[in-house]
């Protein structure tokens, strides 16, 4: 018997109604369907009281969920879907990935395009499009002490204010360099239009094998977006007195004293993505974030050559 899963946001009635509804048709075709909350992959945080939040990275994965399953299917917004990726990508299980939220960045397609979508991926007419995924680890001496899988950025800054901090960063074999900033972030290029565009990093096309480190609102004209090699790791040594504190898809994380050191590289897994189109990323940033619109608007009653 064929396997799927169902991954949503449990606090959504809507959400809730149609996983009902697609395991009670999935059910109803022979397949075996395993029900899971999009809680399951949250990120614990850590404390100065209970500095040990350690969750391995393949130990997030719902009952039933493995790699015998055929695909998934997330109900949600983009925190459901970062969510459900940390809880599968171990096992290379492809989402396809359903908007019940807002804006959807991540997204495949929408509630009311649903019923087409689920008879393509039951025809096995959809492509698969990788995505590369970060591991992101805290070590106090030689000690692992939090660890997580992420597939949008990491990000460390100042709590609960907002003022500058120091950090030396390793990136590879190359020089260690020096930054003042209120925070920095290390992105994946799907992270590439969450928090680092805000920061005034660049949008990067998901199949560029590139990471990117972004400071934070810097206190150095040249500090700038820096975009290199997703093979090269990265190792960040706070310089601060006072602990910092980080946090990963903007979800869970965990305070950096500074002894510390946070390392970050590629992770041998991938977010695997449920295509019903061919993926067409300018297509996507035009929809979702306005990009490459027209900035003169164009009367419709003239006629232009």
């Amino acid at each position: 018997m064929p396997k799927a899963g169902i991954i949503y946001n449990d606090i959504k009635p809507i959400a809730c109604q149609t996983a009902q509804d697609i395991q009670d048709k999935l059910t109803a075709c022979g397949w075996e369907v395993y029900l899971a909350t999009g809680v399951g992959g949250l990120l614990g945080y850590s404390s100065p009281e209970k500095p040990v939040c350690h969750s391995a990275i393949d130990h997030l994965n719902p009952p039933g969920f493995d790699a015998e399953m055929a695909f998934a299917i997330v109900l949600g917004g983009d925190g459901t879907v970062l969510s459900a990726f940390r809880q599968v990508a171990p096992y290379g299980i492809p989402l396809l990935t359903v908007n019940t939220g807002h804006m959807g960045f991540l997204t495949e397609t929408y509630l009311n395009q649903l019923p087409q979508a689920l008879e393509a991926v039951l025809a096995n007419q959809y492509q698969i499009e990788e995505r590369s995924m970060l591991s992101v680890q805290l070590f106090r001496e030689d000690f692992l002490l939090w660890e997580a899988l992420c597939l949008n950025e990491m990000a460390i800054h100042r709590e609960p204010l907002t003022s500058m901090c120091h950090f030396e960063v390793e990136i590879g074999q190359h020089a260690p360099v020096d930054i003042a900033a209120d925070g920095i972030i290390v992105s994946t290029p799907t992270g590439s239009t969450a928090y680092s565009l805000a920061a005034g990093g660049p949008v990067i096309t998901p199949g560029v094998p590139v990471l990117q480190l972004v400071p934070i609102c810097p206190h150095s004209l040249a500090s700038r977006a820096l975009v290199f090699s997703n093979q090269e790791p990265v190792t960040i040594f706070p310089a601060n007195l006072s602990r910092l504190v980080m946090v990963v898809d903007g979800n869970g994380g965990c305070y950096v004293l500074p002894d510390d050191r946070v390392r970050i590289q590629r992770s041998p897994h991938t977010a695997r993505f449920i295509r019903i189109n061919p993926p067409e990323f300018f297509h996507v940033l035009r929809e979702k974030l306005g990009w490459g619109l027209p900035h003169i608007a164009k009367p419709t009653s003239v006629e232009l050559p």
